[in-house]
């Protein structure tokens, strides 16, 4: 049975519900975003929490690219499973610091031939990027390509692991200049959820490329999983 088709008319009546709590055309505060969104009706599972920033820059230029990571100070409720690429002392680190899955070619085989993906993010010593590059094409389009800029092409392995683990998100450009982020679950409360999104907004302004021009930050939205997004000013923020 499909899920969604289960769920559709329950969702259609809660997310008319959640309009009624406010104005869909009217940019907010951000506190009194997350006060608004803590009223509204909750779905039956604990709902995730995301943002969508519109960026003033294009990012099919290389110096407009906005991307990074952020441990999040209340973390993003949720439990990763990370894939470890290394080999000798360095797997041996990375089982020791809570790894689910530790290994090298055996792991990129496994990728390539089981269309194996029970993990979330993907961390590699530098010198597995010759058996992770082969992967591009396969993790590089769900996002789990390891990346120095986000920490996850790295030797310090614990690190990477304990940060992961403790809550970091990482945020990134989509081709529409959008960056998507997870930011808590419903359960977290608005006080919670707003320290992590002010978190996440500080660092994206701390990113902002030298040759970006104009309003940099042109949109900002919250949302749960099954309500409508919530317009916060973005003139307040940056």
């Amino acid at each position: 049975m499909d899920h969604r088709e289960v769920n559709m008319p329950k969702r259609g009546k809660a997310y008319k519900a959640a309009l009624a709590e406010f104005d869909k055309q009217t940019y907010y505060e951000t506190a009194e975003a997350f006060d608004i969104l803590n009223r509204m009706p909750r779905a039956k599972f604990d709902e995730t929490v995301e943002v969508s920033i519109r960026l003033g820059v294009d990012s099919r230029h290389a110096d407009q690219q906005v991307r990074g990571a952020i441990v999040l100070p209340n973390g993003t409720g949720k439990t990763k499973k990370v894939l470890v690429f290394a080999k000798g002392e360095k797997a041996k680190e990375a089982e020791e610091a809570g790894a689910d899955y530790v290994g090298a070619d055996e792991m990129a085989k496994k990728i390539q031939t089981e269309n194996w993906f029970d993990f979330d993010v993907v961390v590699a010593t530098p010198d597995m990027m010759g058996v992770v590059g082969r992967l591009g094409k396969i993790l590089g389009p769900k996002g789990l390509m390891p990346n120095p800029k986000s920490g996850t092409v790295t030797m310090n392995v614990t690190q990477a692991l304990n940060e992961i683990k403790a809550g970091k998100v990482e945020y990134r450009l989509d081709k529409t200049n959008i960056i998507h982020t997870p930011i808590g679950k419903m359960s977290f409360g608005p006080e919670k959820l707003k320290e992590n999104f002010d978190a996440l907004l500080e660092a994206v302004v701390k990113a902002k490329p030298a040759a970006a021009k104009g309003q940099y930050l042109r949109s900002v939205t919250v949302s749960s999983t099954m309500g409508p997004g919530i317009k916060i000013n973005p003139l307040k923020l940056s």
